[in-house]
């Protein structure tokens, strides 16, 4: 087990040396999603709703949204920002266990004694249990200021962080006034002493695991799987833009360049937005290769696989009936002749 942090609780003038660990995992089994059809990867992607590219971590920065604006922060500007870091879990107060309400408690962690002697650990440990008080503490992990208690679990001492006060919703519901007669709580007492036993958590089970984790066992013997490395397909080889970004597919091209076009076209004379940096889609040539305004936007055909004086009645074609890339269909308008 890896120690996600390291340090030293202190509480007056003493210091106990400790490693800090996760004291949880999740015992859900994990899926990931496949297409129905092929069982095909589904893939999320982190695309820009401005360009449609797919972008890559080192080019997203955060913002903070406030009515109609928004206020954009790059990783240079936060990493600015004082953020604490330290070492110590600084114990503010002992307080009485029963006055942290549960709903505050958050992660847990493992406290590990650090050192050749572990008996400031062991005094703290034992202090707290026959007290029966919770240390209330302070702590940076990750950047972040936190707020925890300190408490016993079994031979360690036990880290659980805390959910600030201001984390809690305000509520504007609750029971509506009943009148509660003394023998329905005789009643309801005497239901729940029937009930009462030890707390033994290993006695109880996860049977919905227990049963999709059975199912699958069952299906991996009968041989009931597709192959994994199937399920990835072929990997994409398009080419990155130098904005650090990839066109997500050539049809997401040409509907953003017809809808383009629809918003602002300026007449016959306008070549339109090229899809530069275009996956390759059949048989469609790359419009990155540029040529003199031969080229429409969505792929056109290469004017020069033809000599002007043999084009059919020059200047009769529109702008919007060049053919699109990989069919034969005309986009939009036939051709007119003169």
């Amino acid at each position: 087990m890896r120690a996600i942090w390291s340090g030293e609780i202190t509480f007056g003038l003493v210091n106990v040396p400790v490693k800090l660990y996760g004291a949880t995992r999740s015992h859900d089994i994990s899926f990931h999603q496949v297409h129905d059809d092929d069982h095909g990867r589904i893939r999320y992607e982190r695309r820009c709703e401005v360009c449609g590219r797919e972008i890559d971590y080192e080019h997203i920065d955060k913002a903070y949204e406030d009515g109609d604006k928004t206020v954009v922060l790059s990783d240079e500007e936060l990493d600015a920002l004082p953020a604490e870091e330290n070492d110590e879990i600084d114990v503010v107060q002992f307080v009485p266990s029963d006055q942290v309400d549960p709903i505050l408690l958050g992660t847990s962690y493992f406290l590990e004694p650090v050192g050749r002697s572990s008996k400031a650990y062991v005094l703290l440990r034992r202090t707290l249990e026959e007290t029966e008080r919770t240390a209330i503490v302070t702590f940076t992990l990750r950047t972040k200021t936190r707020l925890g208690v300190l408490r016993v679990h079994e031979e360690l001492l036990a880290l659980q962080t805390l959910r600030w006060p201001t984390d809690l919703k305000d509520v504007d519901f609750g029971p509506s006034r009943s009148k509660v007669s003394a023998k329905e709580m005789e009643m309801s007492a005497a239901l729940v002493e029937q009930f009462s036993d030890d707390f033994h958590p290993e006695q109880f089970t996860d049977e919905y695991q227990a049963e999709l984790r059975r199912l699958l066992e069952a299906k991996l013997e009968e041989g009931d799987t597709v192959d994994t490395d199937a399920t990835f397909g072929k990997q994409s080889s398009g080419e990155d833009s130098e904005e650090g970004g990839k066109v997500i597919s050539l049809m997401d091209a040409l509907e953003r360049s017809v809808r383009r076009r629809r918003g602002g076209d300026t007449g016959a004379g306008d070549d339109g937005e090229k899809s530069g940096g275009t996956k390759k889609s059949g048989g469609t040539k790359k419009s990155g290769s540029k040529k003199s305004s031969s080229k429409k936007s969505g792929g056109a055909k290469k004017s020069g696989s033809k000599k002007a004086g043999s084009t059919k009645k020059s200047g009769s074609k529109k702008a919007g009936s060049t053919k699109k890339s990989g069919t034969a269909k005309r986009s939009g308008a036939s051709k007119k002749s003169a």
